[in-house]
C-alpha cells in the first residue's frame, strides 16, 4: 500500500512532523506514539545554530546568530527585548526558539543562562580552522583535528537520541536495509553496511542511483531504507528513498539539513553537524566525519539490541579473514 507523503508541518520549523497513513512517524510531533524530542542541553545551543542557520529566514538568523554570539546578554533580556535588538518580532524569536528546540522563549533564555555560565567558567579560547595555502603542515594537523574534533562534539550534541533509538530499534529487525549515498555519503553507506554484514544483518549500499531505485521497489514493511545526503537535497539519495517509503519500508535521513526535502519521506532522522566549509576544506570532508559519528551510533546500538546473534557473528568473521593477517608463508 503507498504511504502519502508527510504534509503537516511544525508551525515553528516548516518541517515535517505527521505521521503517514499506514506508517508512524519517528520525529516529534507531540503525538503519543512517536519519539518526543527533548530541549538541547545548554552546550548544544551553539552547535544546534550552526546546524540550522543556513536553512532559517533572515530574521530568524538573526535572532539564532545573536543567541549564539551573546548568551550571557540575551538571557538578561524578554522575548521583546531580543526582538528589538534583532530588529524582528517576537513571533518570529518565539519561532526561532520552538526551531532550535525548545518548547518556548522562557526555556530558551534558561539555555543561554547555562550556555553562559559555561563559558564562563574559563574554557580555552579555540583555535581558527581557516587553513591557509601557505601553512606549515603542523599548523594544518592542529586545525584539522580541531575542526575534527568541533564537528564531532556538535553532531554528538545535537543528535536527537529518541530518533536515533527508534532507527536502531528498527534496523535491529530489519528484514533487509538498503543503503543510499552518493560521492562521500556513498563511503558512509558502504561502511555502514560492512559494519551490520560483520553482526549477520543482511544490507546492501547503492550508489547508483538506478539500481537503488530498482532494489527500493522490493522493499516492504519489515524492511529499512537508510539515506545519506549532507544536503538533504541529493535527488538521486531522495528518489529511492521516496520509493522505498512508499513501499511500506521504515525510512531513515541522515543528513545535515533536517528541514530539507530528503525529511518528507523520512520516518526518522538523525542530523549531522554543518561545519563551515572553505576553499581547502570542502563539505564532503567535515560532513562524512559526522556521517560516520551517526553511523557508528547506530552500530553500536543495534550491536546492542542483537548481541547474542551479533558476537557470534563477529567472531565468525575474524576468523575468517584471520589467515590473511597473519606474516609469513602459510
Amino acid at each position: 500500500m503507498t504511504r502519502d507523503v508527510k504534509e503537516t508541518f511544525d508551525s515553528a520549523s516548516g518541517r515535517a512532523s505527521g505521521s503517514a497513513s499506514g506508517g508512524t512517524s519517528g520525529r516529534a510531533s507531540g503525538s503519543a506514539d512517536g519519539p518526543r524530542s527533548t530541549p538541547p542541553a545548554p552546550a548544544a545551543l551553539a552547535a544546534k545554530v550552526r546546524t540550522l542557520v543556513p536553512s532559517m529566514t533572515r530574521s530568524m538568523q538573526r535572532v539564532a546568530e545573536a543567541v549564539a554570539n551573546d548568551p550571557a546578554g540575551c538571557a538578561a533580556l524578554t522575548v521583546t527585548g531580543l526582538a528589538e535588538l534583532t530588529g524582528t518580532s517576537e513571533a518570529t524569536v518565539v519561532r526561532t526558539a520552538r526551531l532550535l528546540g525548545y518548547p518556548g522563549y522562557r526555556d530558551l533564555r534558561l539555555a543561554l543562562a547555562g550556555l553562559a555560565a559555561q563559558q564562563q567558567s574559563g574554557r580555552a579560547p579555540a583555535i581558527t580552522t581557516d587553513i591557509a595555502v601557505d601553512d606549515p603542515i603542523a599548523d594544518v594537523v592542529a586545525k584539522l583535528a580541531h575542526d575534527e574534533q568541533q564537528t564531532l562534539a556538535d553532531t554528538a550534541a545535537g543528535l536527537d537520541t529518541a530518533q536515533l533509538g527508534a532507527a536502531v530499534t528498527a534496523l535491529a529487525a530489519a528484514r533487509r536495509t538498503d543503503v543510499y549515498g552518493i560521492g562521500a555519503s556513498g563511503l558512509v553507506a558502504q561502511d555502514l553496511t560492512q559494519k551490520l554484514l560483520r553482526i549477520g544483518l543482511i544490507a546492501h549500499a547503492h550508489s547508483d542511483p538506478h539500481l537503488a531505485v530498482t532494489n527500493a521497489v522490493q522493499l516492504r514493511a519489515g524492511d529499512v531504507a537508510v539515506a545519506i545526503t549532507h544536503s538533504g537535497s541529493t535527488v538521486d539519495v531522495i528518489e529511492p528513498l521516496r520509493v522505498a517509503f512508499e513501499h511500506g519500508a521504515t525510512t531513515v535521513a541522515i543528513t545535515g539539513r533536517p528541514d530539507g526535502p530528503v525529511a518528507q519521506y523520512a520516518d526518522h532522522v538523525l542530523t549531522t553537524s554543518t561545519a563551515r566549509e572553505s576553499e581547502l576544506r570542502p563539505a564532503a570532508m567535515s560532513s562524512r566525519t559526522s556521517q560516520l559519528l551517526v553511523v557508528d551510533c547506530l552500530f553500536v546500538g543495534v550491536a546492542q539490541r542483537t548481541y547474542e546473534t551479533a558476537a557470534g557473528a563477529l567472531a565468525a568473521s575474524y576468523e575468517a579473514l584471520a589467515h590473511r593477517h597473519r606474516s609469513g608463508p602459510r
